[in-house]
């Protein structure tokens, strides 16, 4: 991940992040997602998918994660 970059999402839950990115770039805040799953384990474990922003949009993007009602931000892990 480019520097300046930071994780404001993360779930087990592939549909979860895509929505919670999906969500912020309509909203005008720059995301992406990056998957943490092993291609070995693809069938048997899930893994974990991450939403990142740019440090300068943080506050925006957890304020609409917040009011989304999403509650799995970087804190709650």
């Amino acid at each position: 991940m480019e520097k300046d970059w930071v994780r404001v999402f993360t779930s087990n839950q592939a549909f979860r992040s895509e929505l919670v990115k999906g969500m912020l770039i309509e909203n005008g805040v720059s995301a992406v997602l990056l998957s943490r799953q092993s291609s070995a384990f693809q069938q048997m474990l899930p893994g974990m998918e991450e939403v990142y922003v740019h440090v300068s949009q943080k506050d925006a993007a957890e304020n609409l994660i917040r009011e989304a009602g999403e509650e799995n931000i970087e804190n709650n892990l």
